[in-house]
């Protein structure tokens, strides 16, 4: 294999295997929360990625600073994990851990539409349309889901996944823009601990309690989640947008639904219905629909 031939693989092989990582997420939250809270869980895995991180510290300080970058810097810490884990912890504990990664799958079409927005980028009327299939497909998807002892609000679920995935829409833009002069395992390192510190307070809630109990299972889930869905998949992720266009990272998420959909059948035993697979086809097509070739070839 040449050394460019090489020098492509290694950006989608990255994002590939950070696809299937993020969807294993799911299934070790729902594992974690079996026995722990919410922001116990989050900020926990924030500490198993920090600690892992911690061999590489002295390189970190040898990383070139530009005044002012902290400003992006912290808004997309507060992007993710901050808000958006907020968001996607919730949408675990009310929906199925299958239909909160088809919700995932909308997030190359947010990404175009913030870029849009943001970036002043242009949008054809094909992504358009293909963003309003995808909607509709995820709203059917929600009406419907049957609430269950597991997914007590399926819809509530969905909608704050969708809430997640806007939060992952400024993420991927911001860390765009920032892996130009950051290298990934620095800017992955950046969200560990600025997730630390933002979820530390927040395991004092009312409504939150700390462990009181060391159990197996939901404890190695968070081990997992630091170490392999945090540091593993984050570090990927940004390895490969820092290699190729946010576009074109952003579509390896189209992944996540099927690796989720698969992970959990075989872990949780969850189970779509007829009507629930042709919501997800709908967000599944409308992410296709999206795909201009024309303006990728340019």
């Amino acid at each position: 294999m040449t050394d460019a031939r090489r020098a492509a693989l290694l950006p989608i092989l990255a994002l590939t295997a950070a696809s299937i990582l993020w969807a294993s997420a799911f299934i070790a939250f729902k594992l974690a929360f079996q026995a722990y809270d919410t922001m116990f869980v989050v900020f926990a895995r924030m500490l198993v990625a920090c600690v892992c991180f911690a061999p590489l510290y002295p390189r970190f300080r040898s990383q070139p600073y530009r005044a002012g970058d902290w400003k992006p810097i912290a808004l997309m810490g507060l992007c993710e994990p901050g808000l958006y884990f907020l968001f996607e912890t919730a949408a675990i504990k009310n929906t199925e851990a299958a239909q909160a990664g088809m919700i995932v799958a909308m997030l190359p079409l947010l990404v175009a539409v913030g870029a849009h927005f943001i970036l002043k980028e242009k949008v054809s009327l094909r992504t358009w349309g293909g963003f309003l299939v995808a909607v509709i497909g995820a709203a059917l998807l929600s009406c419907l889901s049957t609430a269950t002892e597991s997914a007590p609000n399926p819809a509530l679920g969905n909608f704050q996944e969708f809430l997640a995935m806007i939060c992952a829409m400024g993420y991927t833009i911001l860390l765009k823009q920032l892996s130009r002069r950051y290298s990934p395992m620095f800017l992955t390192f950046t969200q560990a601990v600025f997730g630390c510190l933002f979820f530390l307070p927040l395991m004092f809630l009312p409504g939150q309690s700390l462990p009181t109990e060391f159990v197996l299972i939901p404890a190695l889930s968070i081990v997992y989640l630091g170490a392999a869905s945090t540091m593993g998949a984050y570090g990927l992720y940004s390895y490969g947008v820092s290699k190729i266009p946010a576009s074109q990272a952003s579509a390896f998420v189209n992944l996540i639904p099927v690796a989720t959909i698969i992970m959990a059948r075989l872990v949780l035993g969850e189970v779509f219905s007829l009507g629930q697979y042709l919501a997800s086809a709908l967000v599944l097509g409308g992410v296709i629909l999206s795909q201009d070739r024309k303006r990728a070839e340019e």
